[in-house]
């Protein structure tokens, strides 16, 4: 079976009718050639953008020469207001330093370490559901809430409920709505010296997280003057010099790499978390094989997420049909050639997780649902060379292992407890925001399992 199918996908398609369209509908947007195509050129009166939809073309980009091919500044400035020189919008010397610090608060042991938190915050997420049974709810907000309650447990020691975290968490979502589309900055005609102009609300709400951010971090570091911090990711980065200057972050540089986490770690997990849900509700057999694994977490221990098989390639599977971020964007170094076909420096080289993820010429029945596919032989090889719903080389996003753990856990446990059913006349319509959403959110039916 397959998910809802998209209106007919045009074959060809103009640049305005494309923008007009990914407004609406990112599936529909795009053009059906594109799912079979290596590689496609968008040309502007002002620039030219390449998509890049060939694994070997995709691996020179971000695995062996990504120097070379410097995050694209059409989007950092987009997220500026908010992330200040955060991880995610800075390149060179800067990238490479703010990643020494920052990755080994990731590393495998500290999985397990953060795992208690995790628990924590998908078991509350149970009990918040608990009134709702038996009624219609949305999704989206749901795992919005349990996501963002993760990375403050995880990061900080707080709940969600904690004064400043809830703070955060309602003007990051009011934040969220007033953000355009961002990936369309990879196809807009908008010239590099044309100023990039932000809402007044867009820039209030910006300096008012990071405000609320800053109280959180000038706090944590006085607890790690005074040796009283808790041992969380936080105090973990906080604590990590760089090894190669024995400098650690300052306060001011904190409040970028906290803003990125909770974007990276908050939207990219809500998104997820809730297609994969509403897959749940069209795939009940799979729902019910999910929720009889589920209860392998009667034993509620890292170990235990070894069993959860089922979970992980249902939510694997889920990332490769929705991925969060549809779009990542780079800026060609110096001039290239690809499949012969001449690429000038300045070019924006577009590498597409929602088009690799359904290349027809890779996958085996790329539009449909099916969780098995990760234990055949093309499926293997899909996921080494064509899977990146967290980027790939070094640019790999830090929490991948962390949001694999996550994902796997929170949707076990609400499967373990409720039953997700679809409702006639709302099937969502996926649209690129911030992360891919739904156009007017996820509506399911909670019942009691």
């Amino acid at each position: 079976m397959n998910p809802p199918k998209p209106q007919p996908r045009p074959d060809k398609v103009s640049l305005w009718r494309y923008l007009r369209l990914f407004r609406q509908d990112l599936l529909s947007a795009q053009p059906q050639r594109l799912y079979r195509a290596w590689m496609a050129e968008f040309r502007t009166p002002f620039f030219r953008s390449y998509m890049v939809n060939q694994p070997d073309l995709i691996e020179t980009v971000l695995k062996k020469r990504p120097d070379d091919f410097p995050k694209s500044g059409r989007i950092s400035e987009g997220l500026r207001p908010l992330l200040g020189d955060s991880v995610f919008l800075t390149n060179g010397a800067v990238w490479k330093r703010q990643r020494r610090i920052i990755d080994p608060a990731f590393e495998g042991g500290r999985l397990k370490d953060t795992f208690p938190a995790m628990l924590s915050a998908a078991e509350s997420c149970v009990e918040r559901l608990r009134p709702h049974v038996g009624t219609q709810i949305e999704c989206e907000g749901i795992t919005s809430h349990v996501a963002a309650d993760v990375i403050f447990r995880t990061l900080f020691s707080v709940p969600i409920e904690h004064e400043v975290a809830a703070q955060v968490f309602e003007k990051f979502r009011a934040y969220q709505r007033e953000q355009p589309l961002l990936n369309l900055a990879a196809f807009v005609p908008v010239p590099r010296w044309l100023p990039r102009f932000h809402s007044r609300k867009t820039r209030r709400n910006a300096q008012e997280i990071r405000k609320l951010i800053a109280k959180l971090t000038s706090k944590r570091a006085d607890a790690i003057a005074d040796g009283t911090a808790p041992d969380d990711l936080a105090t973990k980065i906080m604590t990590t010099p760089d090894p190669m200057t024995g400098q650690c972050f300052e306060t001011h540089e904190m409040i970028d790499q906290v803003a990125i986490f909770f974007l990276a770690g908050h939207e990219t997990s809500a998104s997820a978390l809730a297609w994969t849900l509403y897959l749940m509700a069209l795939y009940p057999d799979w729902q019910n094989k999910v929720a009889a694994e589920a209860q392998a977490l009667d034993d509620p221990t890292f170990a235990t997420m070894s069993k959860l098989k089922i979970s992980r390639d249902v939510f694997r599977e889920a990332l490769r049909l929705y991925p969060p971020v549809p779009m990542m964007v780079r800026e060609a170094g110096c001039a290239e050639k690809f499949r012969n076909r001449d690429v000038p420096k300045g070019s924006q080289i577009v590498i597409s997780p929602w088009h690799l993820h359904r290349q027809e010429r890779l996958w085996d029945n790329p539009d449909g649902f099916d969780p098995s596919r990760w234990a055949t032989e093309i499926g293997k090889t899909c996921q080494r060379e064509a899977y990146i719903p967290f980027s790939t080389g070094p640019r790999v996003c830090t929490g991948a292992g962390f949001a694999m753990v996550e994902g796997p856990l929170i949707l076990s446990m609400l499967l373990r407890h409720f039953k997700f059913e679809t409702i006639s006349g709302k099937t969502p319509v996926p649209v690129a925001h911030l992360t891919v959403r739904s156009k007017d959110g996820i509506w399911l039916r909670l019942v009691e399992r």
